[in-house]
């Protein structure tokens, strides 16, 4: 991975456009059972050579998917892919979501009190938005908001820097279902403002 995806354009001069689906999650254990290490994909980012994602909804996955057939400029696409998103109730999109959007690199939270009132903005990747949400709605807390970064690498700054423009009286924390040592944690934390 080191030599070929995430160099190829640098060391050997040639650009990919390969798509990679890794299994990812805390979701069994055993030897049929394997997590994709997202920070070890992290540490590999540089010079914008290549996308990690870990995508939420099924309109955004075919978004991602497209972006990168139709994108002139060809980079590898990591996707960080749990299992149980499969069958997950609210792992969902409507069909206008397909033909009417495009990538979403940061979904915002539309749930919420207006943005002065939000307290906490919750930034997270992947499954791990799915148990936040749940616990929001059981709890009926509308002065949280969860984000979604669906595009770890590269950041999407303006999109980014919106949210914390609009949520400037709260306080930001990254969620993760990994310990802080794995995941995307310490490379949010570096590269990321207010992260």
């Amino acid at each position: 991975i080191d030599q070929f995806i995430s160099s190829s354009e640098t060391k050997w001069n040639r650009n990919s456009d390969l798509v990679l689906l890794l299994p990812h999650g805390y979701e069994g254990a055993g030897p049929e059972h394997s997590s994709a290490r997202m920070e070890r994909f992290l540490q590999l980012c540089g010079e914008n050579n290549m996308y990690v994602c870990n995508i939420t909804s099924p309109a955004n996955f075919f978004h991602a998917l497209r972006r990168q057939e139709k994108s002139p400029f060809r980079i590898p696409l990591i996707v960080m892919s749990p299992k149980s998103l499969l069958r997950h109730p609210k792992c969902i999109s409507d069909i206008k979501e397909i033909y009417e959007s495009k990538f979403k690199e940061i979904i915002d939270d539309e749930n919420t009190l207006a943005d002065s009132k939000v307290k906490r903005v919750l930034l997270c990747s992947g499954k791990v938005y799915y148990d936040l949400l749940e616990r929001k709605e059981s709890t009926d807390r509308k002065d949280v908001a969860i984000v979604r970064v669906e595009q770890i690498y590269p950041l999407a700054k303006k999109q980014y820097q919106a949210i914390l423009d609009k949520y400037k009286n709260a306080e930001f924390i990254w969620v993760q279902e990994e310990p802080k040592n794995m995941g995307a944690w310490t490379f949010v934390l570096s590269n990321y403002p207010n992260g």
